[in-house]
């Protein structure tokens, strides 16, 4: 496999994230992470010190990971969507990737409730049997250019 090959793998996998979302389709979401993944956040997208960061979810469990997001989609209705991928890096060995993904977001409940996932988020991913998974995810966070 190329580093073209897996730049282009995993501009894959950060669009089947996406179209997770619109289709709010969980195990679509779930086929993304890497069972390894333990998911560091920032409370906020100002929250630039990962010492105020967060692990609501501990290390992958598909189960308790897919009811967390069929709880979060059935909750939530998405209103936009839009995503852009500024960079994607490749190991010298081929075998990781950093991609950097600017998002806009936004969610309502049926109460009026709002998320707002607004800002620039980093995705580490790894090559498990020929196939590209996130093992990583920071953000978002507020971009202070």
């Amino acid at each position: 496999m190329s580093q073209t090959d897996s730049r282009r793998d995993v501009t894959s996998v950060v669009d089947r994230e996406t179209e997770s979302f619109i289709k709010k389709d969980v195990d679509l979401y779930l086929s993304t992470i890497h069972p390894d993944m333990v998911w560091v956040w920032p409370p906020s997208t100002t929250s630039h010190d990962p010492i105020d960061w967060v692990m609501p979810l501990g290390r992958f469990d598909r189960e308790r990971w897919g009811d967390y997001f069929k709880s979060f989609f059935a909750k939530y209705e998405l209103i936009y969507n839009d995503r852009n991928i500024k960079r994607i890096d490749i190991t010298a060995q081929n075998d990781g990737a950093f991609a950097v993904v600017d998002v806009d977001t936004r969610w309502k409940s049926s109460s009026g409730d709002e998320l707002h996932w607004l800002g620039r988020i980093g995705k580490t991913y790894t090559l498990k049997n020929n196939r590209w998974m996130m093992i990583a995810q920071f953000g978002p966070v507020e971009l202070t250019l």
